[in-house]
């Protein structure tokens, strides 16, 4: 064939596009290759190594068999013309410009030989490798620990020791605390099997087989609490029984681990026995019970051996949380006694299940429980050594401590802490006798059983701008009546809460009728006390723009005064000296109820003290804060408006120096303007001087006061609430049976042989009794003169001048002398007309002798017309319990 006619060889692994490439000048493409072919050339159309720089980069990153690969590659096109050979030559110089390998590290991590994230995922063996070494390194850990922890004295660490109380004066009050409560320790031969089986079963059902420690249910209590679960602590009864034995209550990882290793030394040397019996001997059941024996005296007046096995059931329960699981209620939000019944209840139903469930316990005896229901524990019964006022004081520093530091319930009563309260003993001792005094003077319950019978009084006495409390008087004896009347907050207070209704006017003003209810202070107008109001009797209640309210049934609300008495165009002043309820019922409506709450508030009441704010009476005292709240109120007033929280510890102690101090956490803020709260004071000095308040002009006449009274709907509360410059105190007088199990309010119509109670009596008479005494060593301070403020709102009704009398026309007389026309005759004077505003003798003739000068019904009287009537609350049955404790606030005060 001759030459012209001969076919080209074809290039290797190219075929006839690859030679046509060739031929037209372009190189083919090795396999594989990622570039453009056109990259392999530049502008001049010289060859460059590797397709361009950037793969120049990656082939010499890539090492030698990503060198060999690459040059493999151009190589296939040796033969297929100049270009292919030069393809052998680049990969020629592909191998030559690779890099030597990387030298074997120790740990290959990242990994060498991968790309991208593979290079960071570990391989199987280093994954083994360090899971193995981290076991290695926790059981040498533990073991050094284990060799280390030494177990510590149990007699050193497990004594339970008394908490020392102090007056104000640091003089000693009295020895507390978990120390003197009933703590024995008994053998395991008498706890009954029963309490075995439900602590075991409730608690720890793998105690018989474990070493001391769960670590399964360690891994429970980290993922459940993880995934947003309840806290739980997976600890074993050894655990337990360690930490209460040996160690402290802090909640530290170093304590925590300290435990572990502890528990692990004591499992596997102590029997099991012994470790129930000794955990059972020194848990906390609640009522400053530690132990078995002292936890079944407690709750059901027996010896723990004689428990059944529905109140062993019970009392294992309470190992829970005593302060949520007692059913008397408990400290904090959400142990109210209803609540903490609910669950004890189920928490009882559970233990006595899981009985079953481990073979404790036959199925049909557990029916038989459950028939016969909750086996309610006794009442709890407080220490013999805090008879008297001294159990409330105690109960009172504690529940302070509980809801402002940083000790717990449990810590607490384990002892060891002196405490030096705010308590003034001879005030404490001087409220106490007048107490006593006026009761035994007035109230006999053989004489007169349907009216004098279930008396109660409460008091507080506090220290304008520091809110020291000095004294309380919280009941008959706190090992006989349990609630502290001081601090419980279910008595309405009555017509005590109108200077809040004055001080939010003139602080606030009232609103402009003709503008929508949000208005800017610009738009308001402040009200001076010399302002009118109508108080008329039965008098229809108002919006502020002068529409009538309407409640939530469309009916209209008519507004009573005590004794349904009128008066007429009266004066602020005047209306707060009489406690005439009209005009501050329509002054809190043209203010605004949300402004007057909130003057409370700002006052030193608790925002859950003060419910049904939205109805108009809510200005007439339907609100129930406590003998303390009130008094710290009243002090704020006494203070020219400087709020200071009401407090009853000064300082804790425990062996290893100061733990706590009030002065850290101490604050005074302006809570009320103080030419509002000097103006307010001023007001309320008229009420002691010629008002409703005159039984307390002994204290007035040595030392400037001011107070106001207060009395309820249905007669069923009366309050005197008054201070001096240098002290505030508050009385309150109300009955109810507090051992009855549905508690109510009774009215006081005849108690004492008095036709009715009134704040103006018998509580008026406690307040100036005690205060002679408390104020005896104290000088007599002027409270600041008031500035004239705000404007004077409303005008009187003008009286109708008098019309003169008419004569008929005299027919002519044939006598020529003229007649004389008889002068006009004036009307008989309006009693009204010639009563000075201040003048409090006429006005008590004016009204007929009223023996109370008018004191008023706070809580609105009966508002006729078909109205709602402010019924007085059941007895812890009020809103808001910021502790969960019907009625109590300190101290939790928030």
């Amino acid at each position: 064939m001759s030459e012209h006619r001969r076919k080209p060889p074809q290039q290797q692994g190219g075929g006839r596009a690859a030679a046509r490439r060739s031929q037209s000048g372009r190189r083919a493409a090795p396999r594989g290759a990622s570039h453009a072919p056109s990259a392999s050339f530049g502008s001049e159309g010289e060859e460059r190594p590797y397709g361009g720089r950037a793969e120049a980069r990656r082939a010499a990153k890539g090492g030698r068999r990503r060198a060999a690969d690459h040059g493999a590659g151009h190589g296939a096109g040796a033969g297929g013309g100049r270009r292919g050979g030069g393809g052998g030559s680049e990969g020629g110089r592909g191998r030559g410009r690779g890099r030597e390998p990387e030298k074997k590290r120790f740990i290959d991590y990242p990994r060498a030989g991968k790309y991208g994230w593979r290079r960071f995922v570990p391989s199987w063996k280093q994954v083994t490798g360090t899971c193995l070494g981290f076991f290695g390194l926790l059981v040498a850990t533990a073991g050094i620990g284990l060799w280390a922890v030494q177990i510590p004295d149990v007699q050193k660490a497990a004594a339970v020791q008394k908490n020392v109380y102090y007056w104000s004066d640091d003089t000693q009050m009295v020895i507390a605390g978990g120390g003197d409560k009933n703590r024995q320790i008994v053998d395991i031969e008498e706890i009954p099997q029963s309490m075995q089986n439900a602590v075991v079963a409730a608690e720890n059902a793998t105690f018989w087989d474990d070493n001391g420690v769960d670590p399964m249910g360690i891994a429970r209590a980290v993922v459940n609490m993880a995934m947003g679960g309840s806290t739980q602590s997976g600890s074993t009864i050894t655990q337990q029984y360690v930490k209460n034995t040996y160690l402290s209550q802090e909640q530290t990882l170093k304590r925590k681990i300290t435990e572990l290793l502890i528990s692990v030394k004591v499992g596997g040397i102590e029997s099991k026995e012994t470790i129930l019996a000794g955990y059972l001997n020194t848990a906390y059941y609640g009522r400053g019970a530690y132990g078995i024996e002292a936890a079944a005296r407690a709750y059901y007046n027996k010896s723990a051996l004689d428990l059944d096995t529905s109140e062993s059931a019970f009392l294992a329960a309470t190992l829970n949380g005593p302060n949520l699981y007692d059913p008397a209620g408990g400290q904090g939000p959400g142990a109210s006694a209803e609540e903490n019944t609910e669950r004890a209840t189920n928490r009882w139903k559970f233990a006595l299940r899981r009985m079953v469930e481990i073979d404790k316990l036959d199925q049909s005896e557990r029916q038989e429980i459950l028939a016969k229901g909750f086996p309610e524990p006794d009442k709890p019964r407080p220490a013999t050594n805090k008879a008297g006022q001294i159990g409330y004081l105690t109960d009172l520093a504690d529940n302070y401590i509980v809801a402002n530091t940083s000790l717990s319930r449990t810590e607490l009563d384990r002892g060891g802490y002196k405490i030096h309260t705010t308590f003034d003993k001879k005030k404490m001792a001087a409220l106490t006798k007048a107490v006593e005094k006026v009761e035994k003077e007035n109230i006999d319950e053989k004489k007169r059983p349907e009216t004098d019978k279930y008396v109660q009084f409460g008091g507080a006495s506090v220290e304008p701008k520091t809110g020291k409390i000095k004294a309380i008087y919280g009941g008959s004896d706190a090992t006989v009546h349990f609630t502290n009347n001081a601090d419980y907050t279910g008595v309405q207070v009555g017509s005590t809460f109108k200077p809040f209704v004055l001080s939010a006017a003139m602080e606030y003003g009232i609103r402009d009728p003709d503008l929508p209810p949000e208005q800017t202070p610009e738009q308001r107008t402040i009200v001076s006390p010399k302002s009118i109001y109508d108080g008329d009797n039965e008098l229809k209640v108002k919006n502020y723009d002068g529409t009538i309210w309407h409640n939530e049934k469309d009916e209209e609300w008519h507004q009573r005064n005590d004794g349904d008495e009128s008066k007429g165009d009266i004066d602020l002043r005047t209306a707060m000296q009489f406690s005439t309820n009209t005009p501050y019922i329509q002054l809190a409506m043209d203010v605004g109820l949300d402004k007057v709450r909130q003057t409370a508030e700002a006052a030193g009441i608790k925002k859950d003290n003060l419910p049904g704010w939205r109805s108009p009476s809510f200005a007439l005292g339907t609100s129930a804060p406590s003998a303390i709240r009130l008094a710290g109120a009243y002090a704020t007033f006494a203070a020219s408006g400087k709020q200071a929280e009401p407090y009853s510890v000064e300082s804790i102690e425990s062996k290893d120096g100061e733990v706590w101090n009030h002065d850290e956490v101490a604050k005074v803020k302006q809570g009320i303007p103080a030419d509002v709260a000097d103006n307010v004071t001023d007001v309320l000095r008229t009420v002691v001087q010629e008002g409703t308040g005159t039984a307390a002009k002994p204290v007035d006449a040595q030392w400037p006061t001011a107070g106001k009274t207060g009395t309820t709907d249905g007669n069923k509360s009366a309050w005197f609430a008054g201070y001096t410059r240098q002290l505030s105190t508050a009385i309150g007088m109300f009955r109810v049976d507090d051992q009855a199990k549905k508690q109510k309010f009774l009215e006081m119509y005849g108690t004492g042989g008095q036709k009715s109670i009134h704040g103006a009596s018998f509580p008026a008479e406690i307040w100036t009794e005690y205060m002679l005494s408390a104020m005896k060593d104290k000088s007599p301070q002027q409270f600041p003169e008031p500035s004239d403020l705000g404007t004077i709102v409303g005008e009187p009704t003008p009286t109708p001048p008098p019309s003169p009398i008419e004569t008929e026309e005299e027919e002519e007389s044939p006598d020529p002398s003229p007649t004389t026309e008889a002068p006009p005759t004036s009307p008989e004077p309006d009693p009204t007309s010639t009563c000075r505003p201040l003048d409090w003798e006429c006005r008590q003739n004016e009204n007929g002798g009223n023996e109370n000068g008018g004191e008023e019904n706070g809580g609105s009287g009966d508002p006729g017309g078909g109205e709602p009537t402010t019924e007085q609350p059941d007895p812890g049955e009020n809103e808001g319990n910021e502790n969960g404790n019907p009625g109590a606030w300190f101290g939790s005060s928030k």
